[in-house]
């Protein structure tokens, strides 16, 4: 009777752990649910726990929900931008720039880490790092094309070509997003320095869908005539049809 007792006690127990586990889990898409985890056995509800103190609470209070986020999570790169959040409210600012650095390192498709890390080499005057990390942001979907243009033209609006050739190394390499480049590139970055990495990929031996280059250029002349009308005339030999 006793271990039949304890035989149902360790049933219920588990189905209580196995709730507030799913609960957690749930609470990445519904904050509502955070408060139904208890303090000990948060993992990802701490993630929006430590989200509501960084907006709303004081910087001591956010930083230690961030540490215990990380403490308890610490390969996540969006937590270890949540920490670099955390420790650049509360001040710590060499705690930050190593955090984001780490953060940037780890996750290449955060794109905060990434944003922070281009201005970081920037400032540093690594334009090479800083087109890197243009890239991992351009080809991450959640990235806003506005971040994008604003990014751009610091990263690759001015006659330094070392930003343009890691573009351009990228492109070459990577047939995969040839596309991407065309439809994105067209409307973020600066239409010179677009009209300059697609040239210059061509001249690589890069062949670009002709059906994708007509929209592409089309979107640049909209923006930029004669960039347009320097890449149609490097891009006629592989697309003929773009002279008509």
């Amino acid at each position: 009777m006793i271990g039949r007792t304890i035989w149902f006690a360790a049933l219920a127990a588990i189905a209580v752990l196995t709730a507030v586990l799913q609960f957690d889990k749930q609470a990445e898409a519904s904050p509502a649910t955070v408060r139904l985890v208890p303090e000990p056995l948060r993992n990802y509800a701490q993630s929006r726990v430590t989200t509501a103190a960084i907006a709303n609470g004081a910087p001591q209070a956010a930083l230690a929900e961030a540490e215990r986020l990380v403490r308890r999570r610490p390969l996540p790169a969006e937590y270890l931008t949540l920490l670099a959040a955390a420790q650049a409210k509360a001040g710590q600012n060499d705690k930050t720039l190593a955090t984001i650095q780490l953060a940037g390192r780890r996750g290449w498709r955060v794109p905060a880490a990434q944003e922070a890390m281009l201005r970081l080499a920037l400032a540093n005057g690594d334009r090479p790092e800083a087109a890197r990390r243009y890239a991992a942001l351009f080809l991450n979907d959640a990235t806003p094309d506005a971040l994008l243009i604003e990014l751009g033209t610091a990263v690759l609006g001015d006659s330094d070509p070392a930003a343009r050739d890691t573009i351009l190394a990228v492109v070459v390499g990577g047939e995969r997003w040839h596309s991407t480049f065309l439809r994105r590139g067209s409307r973020v970055m600066p239409p010179a320095a677009f009209a300059a990495i697609a040239e210059g990929s061509i001249a690589r031996g890069v062949r670009f869908d002709c059906g994708v280059l007509k929209p592409s250029l089309d979107a640049l002349a909209r923006r930029d005539a004669a960039a347009a009308e320097s890449l149609r005339a490097a891009a006629l030999k592989q697309c003929p049809r773009l002279g008509a």
